[in-house]
């Protein structure tokens, strides 16, 4: 009996030793570590399932043919988790500027403020940061992208948490940003703190790395210096090459009459000079006085030609300025050389991405979005600047920290600026800010608002909105719920596919659609057949969902228009990715 029991014990502690071996192999040999923490809207979610609603009196429609914007009230990880069932692997740019936990009430976690003294307050941030970016790493794209505004108190647990979140290999810069002034002020170490930082990854480091844009960057010459050198060198390929450099940009040109030049700054990098015609040349008054022949926006990649300015004031004698296309550069000549050696002239140059930027974004952001918001606010410049480093000019762009809204007036702004068409996806609650004012609904929504339609010192930009709050279904998965689930998941669909336009509503069913395609929501299994004849005429294709108790799609009842329709279940196509997030 003693030697079972010995052999027994022996191969208990074998099996014992076996566990601890397997379980000191799986144990995380490096990374972050912290004390998670429970947190009351995550709790929530495994018994009220989030949904959207839609705020139909805030929307704004000035442009069919444009991409509807999206502008969500509510707590972001709620928002989040509708948007992995909407925009799973859709986003192609991701900005966000979070709570940097200072511990001067800039981060609140379950309805309270972390102070500094708090044992656990980087705990508390990172346990709400890891929540968030593991949602949103499902929104972006393979080529997707990802940048994160943060300050000295957590940008190296941040780094740390998106290393394990999105892979060390797939960082691609922590950008190092020289703030408008020291803020130096009122801090105790002897250093003073003037840079913030922009963490920035992908979601797949390969198919970014390569595919990033150039960008503009501002050098100061001395004019004169700069044309002497240019025509000393002219017909001559090879020094005018190295002179200018591959410069690209705006070159304003100040005389002293204030005659001003624009252009639009061309890409074209092979060199070379002759001379030729081109068409859309065009008379105009120079604000100034006086007229002049001036080039539409379409100008050439590379050629010679002059264009006459005639005062109407001083002297009657015309002058000559002559236009050069240096590597798709416009560089001016005037005829005589009236230039003053102490006028100065910004020229921008193309340059790759570098991660230290020491630019003033800052300048004028006290006016921008024609409301009061001063906590935190980031520049419209900034975010401009982030945005055109994906190459994508049909990007959607979404901000989960949306605050005073500058993400959506930047999107505009680029899009106004260059012709593009990007969507912004806005994402904010509605506390109280700057005296009792709702962050949503009474600063962020009328910025966008005004950016749209324009405000006192600047031009409207147009584009489209919708407004949407969170909303819960209860999470019990009974047949009520699904019901109660699947009417008010309406508004989900139409985001999930694009189609905002109610085409029909029958009760039993309805239509929805855009410019490319339709979105059919059958809420009643009997309506099938009455669905279909109302589609029949329509020759177009269509995401058709048909409630379901299961998983059944229904397919043998449309196998006569398969190629017409993709069906999908509801509400169990959300529950499924509901049950994943909230597991």
């Amino acid at each position: 009996m003693e030697k079972n029991n010995k052999k027994s014990e022996i191969e208990r502690l074998k099996s014992e030793i076996k566990r601890l071996k397997k379980e000191l192999k799986e144990k995380k040999k490096y990374g972050l570590v912290w004390e998670p923490k429970t947190e009351d809207v995550v709790e929530m979610c495994k018994e009220k399932l989030p949904v959207l609603k839609e705020v139909k009196s805030k929307g704004i429609i000035t442009d069919k043919e444009k991409p509807v914007n999206l502008l969500i009230e509510g707590d972001n990880y709620h928002a989040l988790s509708v948007l992995n069932y909407t925009h799973a692997k859709k986003v192609d740019v991701i900005y966000i500027d979070p709570p940097y936990n200072t511990g001067n009430k800039d981060f609140i976690f379950n309805d309270r403020y972390v102070d500094k003294e708090d044992a656990y307050r980087h705990s508390k941030w990172l346990s709400f940061m890891e929540k968030r970016l593991k949602l949103a790493k499902n929104l972006l794209k393979d080529t997707g992208v990802i940048f994160i505004s943060i300050d000295e108190n957590e940008v190296a647990q941040l780094k740390l948490l998106l290393n394990e979140i999105f892979h060390e290999r797939n960082f691609l810069s922590n950008i190092k940003l020289k703030v408008k002034a020291p803020a130096g002020v009122g801090q105790e170490s002897y250093l003073f703190d003037i840079c913030e930082y922009i963490l920035v990854y992908a979601r797949n480091y390969s198919n970014v790395v390569n595919n990033m844009p150039q960008v503009e960057e501002p050098i100061s010459t001395n004019i004169t210096k700069t044309y002497n050198k240019i025509l000393q060198s002219f017909g001559k390929e090879k020094e005018i090459n190295k002179i200018t450099g591959g410069l690209v940009g705006t070159i304003k040109v100040y005389k002293h009459e204030d005659f001003k030049v624009d252009f639009i700054p061309s890409l074209k990098r092979d060199m070379r000079i002759y001379y030729s015609n081109f068409e859309k040349i065009f008379r105009t008054t120079n604000p100034q006085g006086g007229l002049m022949k001036r080039i539409m926006p379409k100008l050439p990649k590379e050629g010679l030609i002059s264009i006459e300015y005639i005062p109407t004031k001083g002297r009657s004698k015309g002058k000559n300025f002559r236009y050069y296309f240096l590597n798709g550069t416009l560089i001016v000549w005037l005829k005589d050389s009236a230039i003053k050696d102490k006028e100065t002239r910004e020229i921008k140059k193309m340059v790759k991405n570098t991660n230290l930027w020491i630019e003033n974004f800052h300048q004028g952001i006290a006016g921008e979005g024609g409301v009061e918001f001063k906590n935190g606010k980031k520049p419209i410049k900034l975010i401009k600047r982030l945005i055109k480093m994906h190459p994508n000019k049909n990007a959607v762009v979404l901000d989960f920290f949306a605050g005073s809204g500058t993400t959506g007036e930047a999107v505009l702004d680029l899009n106004e600026e260059d012709d593009g068409n990007r969507q912004f996806i806005l994402c904010t609650n509605n506390q109280d800010e700057n005296g009792g004012h709702k962050i949503c609904t009474d600063i962020c929504y009328p910025r966008l608002k005004n950016a749209i339609f324009g405000y006192k010192s600047k031009k409207g930009l147009g584009g489209n909105l919708k407004y949407f709050k969170t909303d819960f279904v209860d999470a019990e998965p009974t047949d009520k719920n699904k019901i109660k689930l699947t009417k008010q998941a309406t508004e989900m669909l139409c985001i999930k596919e694009g189609t905002f336009d109610l085409v029909q509503d029958r009760g039993s069913f309805k239509i929805f659609k855009n410019s490319k395609h339709y979105t059919g929501i059958i809420f009643d299994q009997l309506a099938i057949a009455e669905f279909k004849e109302a589609i029949k005429d329509i020759k177009s294709r269509f995401s058709v969902y048909v409630f379901s108790l299961g998983d059944e799609t229904f397919d043998e009842e449309f196998v006569d228009i398969k190629q017409k329709v993709k069906l999908s279940p509801i509400p169990e196509t959300i529950l499924r990715v509901y049950r994943r997030i909230f597991r």
